[in-house]
């Protein structure tokens, strides 16, 4: 445990880090990849260059040093975070050179305020949490390789099919090359896919919902046409290969009999797919809504395949808003409070999966009408954001 000097010291920062903001990650990932360069081919470059990974830094570090002496608060984003670390690969060799560069960037960035004894203060702090993070890292490790079928590191897969499920979707089958079955995943996780792009330095990993249900042979992303590396994959044929790490990630399906409620927009609708598909196979009676929300109809995917799941899940109730359609049933933003007769205010559990800003505006409908915040569950595509 934390000494109770150690705690004092980091607290003591919180303003330093409030203040300073952004600029602290900023200067922190600008330092580590001069430094370690080899490190470009595992954290996302788009990210970096949109900022979007600095501020998930900076939240989760000041989150750290805010709640350092009941770090129990933070089990669930850790958990959350250490899904992200396995699908990327991160091993504890890795942990020393960010620590490396954390302390540099503190000392570097406020020379005055950051004494040695605060330094060496925020020293055993990061080693505290790099050491829970490495042990259950590696617990994730183990399970994905004990697994039938799995694995740990990459392992290669060629394309065996591709579908066009709507005019900037497509998906993608995924057929080890080993030709060994591959492992199990719970509905809503994801697959992080390696590849090189053409006319880039390094390497580059991206995680993408698996969108149908377990299968033993193969596995099915649904990929969006945007972005370095999406775009690079609706550019492959049937035969092309990729890279693969196993499944993760913690927003997943509970197995449970309480009513569900499926709501996504865009390509937020692929982890849902495999929610719908494992409902229908295990052959659920709970109720079950699945709201879906895209910009027009030529960017609305798995239509028949929703409509073919009725057959399986009579209880399902689906609908849809189409925001530039202004003759669909529903058109405009997602309004949730004329479904609210529908809706499982009480019991229902409430999976969410979209653009954050989408997402975050559902989170806000769903309290309103009563909806407490534990059954509400939802997935942030890139570095994690709080709603």
């Amino acid at each position: 445990m934390l000494s109770t000097q150690t705690i004092k010291l980091v607290k003591d920062t919180i303003p330093l880090l409030a203040n300073a903001g952004t600029q602290v990650t900023d200067h922190f990932y600008k330092r580590m990849f001069s430094h370690n360069p080899e490190l470009l081919n595992i954290f996302n470059v788009s990210n970096q260059k949109s900022g979007k990974q600095q501020f998930a830094l900076f939240s989760a570090l000041a989150a750290y040093a805010t709640h350092i002496d009941n770090p129990a608060v933070l089990s669930e984003a850790i958990n959350r975070i250490n899904h992200k670390h396995a699908s990327l690969n991160i091993l504890p060799e890795h942990y020393p050179i960010v620590g490396t560069h954390l302390l540099a960037t503190l000392e570097e960035m406020f020379p005055n305020e950051c004494t040695p004894e605060i330094i060496a203060a925020w020293a055993e702090a990061y080693g505290f949490l790099a050491d829970l993070f490495i042990t259950q890292e590696e617990g994730i490790y183990q399970q994905s390789e004990q697994k039938l079928g799995g694995w740990r590191g990459k392992r290669r897969f060629a394309i065996s099919k591709i579908v066009q499920e709507s005019e900037v979707i497509k998906s993608l089958y995924l057929t080890p090359v080993d030709g060994r079955q591959v492992a199990t995943y719970s509905p809503g996780q994801y697959l992080a896919i390696e590849c090189q792009v053409d006319g880039q330095d390094n390497r580059q990993i991206r995680q993408y919902s698996l969108s149908q249900s377990a299968k033993s042979d193969h596995y099915r992303i649904s990929v969006k046409t945007d972005g370095l590396i999406s775009s690079h994959l609706h550019t492959l044929e049937v035969g092309d290969e990729v890279d693969a790490y196993p499944p993760a990630g913690d927003f997943v399906l509970q197995t449970n009999q309480a009513p569900k409620v499926l709501v996504s927009a865009g390509v937020g609708i692929t982890p849902m797919m495999a929610m719908l598909e494992t409902l229908a196979e295990q052959d659920t009676q709970a109720p079950c809504l699945f709201l879906h929300a895209c910009r027009n109809q030529n960017e609305r995917a798995f239509t028949q395949s929703i409509e073919n799941f009725k057959t399986q899940l009579p209880q399902l109730q689906t609908h849809t808003w189409i925001e530039a359609d202004a003759q669909h049933e529903h058109s405009g933003l997602m309004q949730l409070n004329s479904l609210k007769p529908l809706l499982p205010i009480d019991d229902g559990e409430f999976y969410l999966c979209g653009p954050s800003g989408f997402m975050a505006f559902i989170k806000s409908q769903l309290i309103d009408l009563g909806v407490d915040q534990s059954r509400i569950l939802y997935e942030v595509f890139g570095p994690h954001e709080s709603l």
